[in-house]
Formats: C-alpha cells, sequence, structure tokens
C-alpha cells in the first residue's frame, strides 16, 4: 500500500511538471516573447514565469528600434480571472518568489506584472530618452495583455499603486476595453512640473500642533545647520553619494523634504525629536526621514526625467526657512537637481494629465480609485471626481490614511463596500 501511494504521489508530480512545462512553451510561443523562464514561487500561485518580451522603442515607427521589456506572470489556471499591475518602475521587488498583490489574494487571480520601460531590466541600450514616453508606454501593456489574453480568456482586472496607480488610470484612457475593472491605489495627476497643490495641502493637512512640530524640527536643524553638516557629509562620502549641486544645499532640500515624507507615509508626531536634542539626534533622525540618496546623480533619472517630461511633480515652500537656507530658490529644483544636464532642456507636455481628466470626465468605466487622508500625494489625486457621482467610477478615502493605504488596511466600511463591488464586477467571490 505504501508503495502505491509513494507511486501516486511521483505520478502527480510527473503530471504537474509536463503541465508547468506546457504553460512555459505556450508563453515562450506568444507573440514578441523571446523567452519564458520559469522560476521559484513561494506565494500559493500553481507557477511563476519571467517573460523576456520585445517592444518597439516607437509604437508609431518600428523601424526605431526595440528594447526587451520583462515581465512576471504568476499562474493560477486559465480559468481565473487575471490582474495585470500597471508597474509604473521596476519589477525587482516582484521577482522573487514571494510577491503577491492583495486583489490577487482576494479574488485568487492569475498575476501579469509588467515592468515599465526604461526602469531595471528594461532599458534599452543605448538608453536614448527621447522614447521614454507614456503614450509608448501604455502600448506597451496593450500589447502584452493582448498577447496574453490569448492564454488568459477571462475579465481581466488592472492595478498599481503610486506612480503605477497613475499608469493604472492612463492605460484605462488610452484601452479602455483591454481590462472590465481598475484599482488604481494613490495615484497622483499633477497638471505642471511643479503641480502647486501639495503646498498647500501641507499648509492645512494634520493639526496646528503637528504642522507646528513639524516646521519647529526644520527650523531647528536649519539654524543648527553648521554643527550638523560634518555628520551630514560624512554620511554621504561614506555612502559615496555624488551630487549635482553643493553639499549644503543638499542639506537644505533634505529639510524642505521633511515635511512631504512625513505625511507620505504618516509617521507619528511622537517620533519627532525636541528641539532642545543633541546635534547627533537631529541629524541622524533627518538622514533616517530623508535619505540624501535621494537627491543623488544615482537617484530615480527615469522617474525624474518622466515627472520633469509628462507627469509632472510637487514643490516646495521654501518662506518660512528662507533666512536660513544656502539656496535662494527652489523653483527649478526638479531640473537642477534631479537631472543630468544632458535631460535639462526637455519641454513640459500636458498630454498625459489632459488624457486622463477628459477620460474619467467623460466616461465611467468600472473603476476604483483610492487615497489617503493624509498623503500629500492626495493633493494632486482624482478627487474632485467625488463632485461628479457616476454608476461604477468611485472614489474612497481612508480617514487619517497615507500613501501605505491599501484596501485590507481600510475601516471595515469601506473595505467590505470595495471588496463587495469587485466581487460583484468580476463575478467572483472574495476569498476567505
Amino acid at each position: 500500500m505504501k508503495s502505491i501511494k509513494i507511486i501516486a504521489v511521483l505520478l502527480l508530480a510527473s503530471v504537474c511538471a509536463m503541465a508547468d512545462k506546457a504553460i512555459e512553451q505556450q508563453l515562450a510561443a506568444l507573440s514578441n516573447v523571446v523567452s519564458a523562464t520559469e522560476v521559484k514561487d513561494e506565494a500559493g500561485f500553481d507557477s511563476r514565469y519571467i517573460l523576456k518580451v520585445r517592444q518597439p522603442l516607437s509604437h508609431k515607427d518600428p523601424s526605431k528600434g526595440s528594447f526587451t521589456q520583462r515581465v512576471i506572470v504568476m499562474h493560477r489556471g486559465f480559468d481565473r480571472p487575471t490582474l495585470v499591475i500597471t508597474e509604473g518602475y521596476g519589477a525587482g521587488y516582484a521577482a522573487g518568489p514571494r510577491y503577491n498583490n492583495e486583489l490577487s489574494t482576494y479574488f485568487n487571480t492569475n498575476i501579469v506584472f509588467v515592468e515599465h520601460r526604461f526602469f531595471q531590466e528594461s532599458k534599452p541600450e543605448p538608453c536614448d530618452w527621447q522614447y521614454l514616453r507614456d503614450e509608448d508606454a501604455m502600448a506597451d501593456l496593450h500589447e502584452v495583455v493582448s498577447a496574453l489574453k490569448a492564454l488568459y480568456p477571462g475579465k481581466w482586472m488592472s492595478t498599481g499603486i503610486s506612480k503605477g496607480g497613475e499608469t493604472c488610470m492612463e492605460y484605462r484612457s488610452y484601452y479602455p476595453e483591454d481590462v472590465d475593472v481598475s484599482v488604481p491605489y494613490v495615484g497622483p495627476v499633477c497638471y505642471a512640473v511643479i503641480d502647486g497643490r501639495h503646498e498647500p495641502f501641507l499648509r492645512q493637512v494634520g493639526t496646528a500642533a503637528d504642522r507646528k512640530a513639524i516646521e519647529d524640527f526644520q527650523l531647528e536643524v536649519l539654524k543648527r545647520k553648521a554643527a550638523l553638516m560634518p555628520a551630514f557629509k560624512k554620511y554621504c562620502d561614506e555612502k559615496n553619494y555624488k551630487f549635482y549641486i553643493p553639499i549644503e544645499d543638499v542639506f537644505d532640500y533634505c529639510v524642505l523634504e521633511y515635511s512631504f515624507s512625513f505625511w507620505q507615509w504618516g509617521k507619528p508626531v511622537s517620533e519627532i525629536p525636541a528641539t532642545t536634542a543633541s546635534d547627533d539626534v537631529l541629524v541622524n533622525y533627518l538622514i533616517k526621514a530623508v535619505g540624501p540618496d535621494y537627491f543623488s546623480t544615482t537617484g530615480n533619472t527615469e522617474f525624474f526625467a518622466q515627472a520633469y517630461r509628462e507627469l509632472g511633480y510637487y514643490g516646495y515652500d521654501i518662506k518660512p526657512f528662507k533666512p536660513y537656507l544656502s539656496i535662494k530658490s527652489a523653483k527649478h529644483y526638479l531640473r537642477d537637481v534631479m537631472l543630468p544636464p544632458e535631460l535639462r532642456n526637455i519641454k513640459f507636455d500636458k498630454t498625459v494629465s489632459r488624457h486622463i481628466t477628459k477620460y474619467l470626465k467623460k466616461n465611467d468605466p468600472q473603476m476604483i480609485c483610492i487615497y489617503g487622508e493624509v498623503d500629500p500625494w492626495t493633493a494632486a489625486g482624482v478627487t474632485w471626481l467625488q463632485k461628479y457621482p457616476k454608476k461604477n467610477l468611485k472614489v474612497y478615502i481612508k480617514p487619517g490614511g497615507s500613501h501605505a493605504t491599501r484596501i485590507s488596511n481600510m475601516p471595515p466600511e469601506q473595505r467590505d463596500e470595495i471588496l463587495t463591488t469587485i466581487s460583484s464586477w468580476l463575478g467572483e467571490p472574495v476569498a476567505e
């Protein structure tokens, strides 16, 4: 009897291995797929694969050349719904065996995780920045989804977080029929290089006492700048950070960034050091709260190039701190601090924000937009849609929520309402 059980287990393992091989072969045979490689899965999927997909640099003119885009496929079943993650950045964090997504967990979906062009393993060689355009990035998503629908014919859902949330909305606006449901999280839609709505948001978010505690800390570290600079510079030197601006100016920008970062991640005010704290305590807290690498030459050039060209960004209010700053103005910081000289002559194009806004105003897709109340990115969110009630398109704002707002950490009433709605759209029960 024992030998029969062993044979049965071996046969089952053999069948599963053949099935996995068949899936790998089917993925590899899809249009424009250069390779499909099975990788380890520890997140409960039946199997997991990394695809390399050939994409044109310009979808309007394929003669300009091509690059390979990394796509990660997490397979549960050909009969299951499929979730495409419109990642606005690299896919490195999702390439490991344990990555999952809460929507996939709630609805037992397959996952198709698409790395954004020009990020990590999806960067063309040579890197010609003129082809880092959102219209082409949306066409990348369309090509991937169109190809995979041959294997996954069920309902499709899209989702993304932050820049990926904006990508999720933008993708739906360009290719509204590609997916049935969209769930963008904390996605901003900025209208200019410096949007202008974030600074007023920071002047009213939280309580007056909270805002005072934050500003008092910023003023204190600026007043002690001369004493704190040696430790700040030593840290940057040890990390081998390089900057386009003087180190004294980097210090200023870290201080200016602090209030945005604080609210973005919903930090407790109680963690802010007292203004009487030692120099070491103040400088170490500042570095921990706002890593100077954010302003370094090895920072996220791909993202900042997009922000400067099409996506927009936030600015800094320097008025309360002006007497203590080395910098005279922060008006052009995105250009002068974040970008290499060869990218500083880009002209901002408002097409992205206009395309998303026009689509959401005129249409009623099955879409749920999720934001956090104290997250500064919410200032540039599509929360204005609440003024135009629609049957399907809904906006939810988590009370006290930060940039880490997710369905799973929302108040039970909001969470249940969102999941019930998505369940009805997908025709799938919420997993227990």
